[in-house]
């Protein structure tokens, strides 16, 4: 049985750890380093950060920062954030992470995601892919951390990732983002029928039973931010991780459902 990846995401804002509510109202919630030292002891599956600021300031990756957070992280991590190039992507795997999240590149720049996979390997490249509804009501792809509307839809572009080499793609609901409302478990589903490579589900995520829908509609993993940093109702921040014996469930239910 394949097991499911429980993946927390950490968002870095001025050097320091927060959380948003679709991309907006960032919370500082801690250290970045103190956060993987709990994942560490919880033995998350893997982690994603991203440096929410990197591409609206025009920052290059802080190589420095990012291999004391590898060093401290037992788990493979994945780190997205100002890459523009191969070069860039280089470092950074030299430096600690397992895998490059592209996001303003991929809008902009593909043949970067190409030249990765080229040399690193497919596995080594996520797609992440952010998008919300117009009021017009159709599902479009937004760039500069959901700032800026594109001619894309979630769909197409993820088709486009593949094209050029990605191994994976990060479906992000800005809407749902830090909300607890649930994956959009529709665009997850019509989404991974349309390639043939992994989805990592991300926004919207609050309770269990929410990663097994997403997984039910094709997911492959699933991510989240707020139900892993917050304690609700008060959104007290408090560390927190599934157990192994409620994610072997959790499996377990997932496999009686597709057998």
């Amino acid at each position: 049985m394949k097991r499911v990846r429980v993946i927390p995401v950490l968002l870095l804002h001025n050097s320091g750890l927060v959380k948003s509510i679709k991309f907006k109202k960032h919370q500082y919630v801690g250290d970045p380093i103190n956060a993987v030292k709990i994942f560490n002891e919880k033995e998350v599956d893997e982690i994603i950060v991203l440096d929410i600021d990197a591409t609206a300031k025009k920052q290059s990756p802080n190589l420095k920062a990012i291999e004391e957070i590898c060093g401290e992280a037992f788990m493979p991590l994945a780190y997205g954030g100002g890459i523009t190039t191969l070069e860039q992507a280089q470092e950074l795997l030299y430096h600690g992470a397992e895998k490059v999240i592209l996001n303003h590149t991929l809008l902009e720049n593909p043949k970067v995601i190409e030249n990765i996979a080229k040399q690193f390997g497919n596995q080594s490249v996520v797609a992440s892919i952010d998008y919300k509804k117009t009021l017009l009501g159709k599902t479009k792809v937004y760039g500069s951390n959901g700032s800026k509307k594109t001619k894309w839809n979630p769909i197409d572009l993820a088709k486009k990732a593949e094209d050029y080499g990605a191994g994976e793609v990060m479906l992000n609901s800005i809407e749902r983002d830090g909300t607890y409302t649930g994956y959009d478990v529709d665009t997850i589903e019509h989404t991974s029928a349309a390639v043939s490579i992994p989805i990592i589900a991300c926004g919207g995520a609050g309770e269990l039973n929410d990663f097994k829908s997403a997984i039910q509609h094709g997911a492959s993993a699933v991510a989240a931010g707020s139900m892993f940093v917050f304690q609700r109702p008060n959104q007290a921040v408090l560390i927190s991780y599934p157990k192994s014996t409620e994610i072997n469930e959790l499996n377990e239910s997932i496999q009686r459902r597709t057998t």
